[in-house]
């Protein structure tokens, strides 16, 4: 108790430091002045005055002390006054900016996530006209991480404000602009006649992408997906009106171009069956509830088996199975591709390893695993850990990768090739790829794309065939073909062997890990009708 009074008294003489400063200045002011008026006798003294060293201050020196002390305190106070304004203005502009700074993003200066919620919450609160509707616009750039990953974050940020400035001209006065957060952004449209006024809208929106953003070193091709929700006929309480937005982005963002799309009942039965396939996938990759099985592939000449591909198979408890082109894009969005992707290599790479030597492993690289800067150096030591050669393995790029990601590609394929193993680009003829990209890429082979073969029995079709095997050749790369079956016929086979390719994947034959071995070494015909 002794030593916490102190302290208490010590903190109210800090909280008053300028009351006592001022008092310490009138009191030194007074005495100096009351000296003076003693020492000098300001006024003239009456002859029954005292002797000055004893005598005391004459009535008219004391009024003048007390006129000069009255304008010393109204100096006090004015001066106080204008500190006490000065710091009012400085508390209001500081909450001023305190609001500011909690509604608006910092980046961009438009409204951000909570004034954007505020404002929705108001429109729904506020139902439009008869006829008419509050138009909910969800934003998400493409193209916008690849800026960000060459470029750096500053010209990252420098693109977000050309988009944010983009968007804002694109609007009417009365609409809300704001960034959500990242690369997303929000527009809400109040009082639009209907859904065609919310297309006028989503147009200005789209049209704000038309253009290449110059920043940085270079300019960007940036578009967006935009999801729209009509408000109150899609959702009548601000969480459910984001959501449904959210979907219909989703379908948007699927078709990887600036598009639009409104939200639709449908959608959201497709998301709920997306989101319980996502649940029931993930505790299947955490159960190994996946599978691989072993497509042959063929020598067209003999019969002989020279290799497999390795495929991803589930089979759903409920649904049955379900082909890998419907769960891959689930997991490649999760990021579960990363883990299934090692684990689908290590169960191949243990099972190739009991194949004889000259048998090929073939296995698909897909887009998550090809933006993995660690999957090379994880990809070699899976291979060493299993006692299977690089040499023996061959890595299939899609071609519709290639030309998403070609610098990406390059540096995978080049840190591949340089540990020894093959890498083939798959759905050749597809992906529009260009010869530059090709030859720059130092591929060890191409595959003809299954739609090619499929129908081979048509004239036209035989003719590209030939032309994309010799084009292959032309390149010095090794072509083979895909989806060799049996509802093509042996001539099928035949007339890719005189267009020059001798190699072919069948469909239709996936076998499991030990059938494979029973089908190694065996002589047969390329499967007929």
């Amino acid at each position: 108790m002794s030593t916490s009074r102190p302290r208490r008294i010590l903190r109210r003489l800090v909280r008053r430091r300028i009351c006592l400063r001022d008092a310490g200045i009138i009191a030194v002011v007074m005495v100096v002045a009351g000296y003076v008026a003693v020492a000098f006798d300001l006024f003239e003294a009456s002859e029954h005055a005292a002797d000055t060293a004893t005598a005391m201050l004459e009535l008219d020196e004391a009024l003048a002390l007390g006129v000069l002390l009255a304008l010393i305190m109204l100096g006090v106070a004015l001066r106080q006054y204008r500190e006490q304004s000065r710091e009012i203005a400085r508390r209001r502009a500081a909450e001023t900016e305190a609001r500011r700074l909690a509604y608006q993003d910092p980046l961009t200066g438009l409204a951000n996530r909570r004034r954007f919620e505020e404002r929705l919450a108001a429109a729904i609160a506020a139902p439009p006209a008869a006829g008419a509707t509050h138009g909910l616009f969800l934003l998400d750039l493409n193209g916008f991480k690849q800026v960000n990953d060459v470029y750096g974050h500053g010209t990252g940020d420098e693109v977000l404000m050309v988009v944010a400035n983009r968007l804002m001209g694109a609007v009417r006065d009365s609409d809300l602009v704001a960034r959500l957060g990242g690369d997303e952004f929000a527009v809400l449209a109040p009082h639009l006649m209907g859904p065609e006024a919310a297309t006028s809208v989503a147009l200005r929106l789209t049209r704000a992408f038309a253009d290449p953003i110059a920043s940085g070193r270079g300019r960007h091709d940036v578009g967006t997906g935009i999801g729209i929700a009509l408000l109150p006929q899609d959702a009548d309480d601000p969480v459910e009106a984001l959501r449904r937005a959210d979907v219909a982005l989703y379908r948007a963002k699927t078709e990887r171009r600036t598009a639009f799309r409104f939200f639709e009942t449908q959608m959201d039965d497709a998301v709920r069956v997306r989101e319980a396939l996502e649940i029931d996938l993930r505790a299947a990759v955490a159960k190994g509830g996946l599978d691989l099985l072993y497509q042959p592939s063929i020598d067209l000449g003999n019969g002989r088996v020279t290799g497999f591909e390795a495929m991803l198979c589930w089979h759903h408890p409920i649904h049955g199975d379900i082909p890998p082109e419907r769960f891959l894009p689930i997991a490649e969005d999760t990021g579960l591709i990363h883990g299934l992707g090692r684990w689908m290599l290590d169960q191949a790479a243990r099972t190739a390893a009991g194949w004889p030597g000259d048998v090929m492993l073939s296995i698909d690289l897909l887009p998550g695993q090809v933006k993995d800067p660690t999957f090379t150096a994880d990809a070699i030591r899976i291979l060493a850990e299993a006692g299977l050669p690089a040499g023996r393995v061959e890595f299939d790029i899609a071609e519709s990768t290639l030309v998403g990601d070609p610098d990406i590609v390059r540096t995978l394929v080049g840190g591949l090739r340089s540990a020894g193993a093959r890498v083939a680009l798959a759905n050749f003829g597809t992906g529009y790829s260009s010869l530059y990209h090709l030859r720059d890429l130092e591929l060890d082979r191409v595959k003809i794309d299954r739609s090619f073969i499929q129908r081979i029995d048509e004239a036209e079709t035989a003719r590209l065939v030939q032309a994309l095997a010799g084009l292959g050749e032309g390149l010095g790369l090794d072509v083979g073909a895909e989806g060799l079956g049996a509802e093509t016929g042996a001539a099928a086979a035949d007339r890719l062997m005189a267009s020059g390719i001798r190699n072919a994947s069948t469909r239709g034959r996936s076998v499991t890990a030990a059938e494979s071995l029973g089908m190694i070494g065996a002589t047969a015909t390329p499967p007929t009708a």
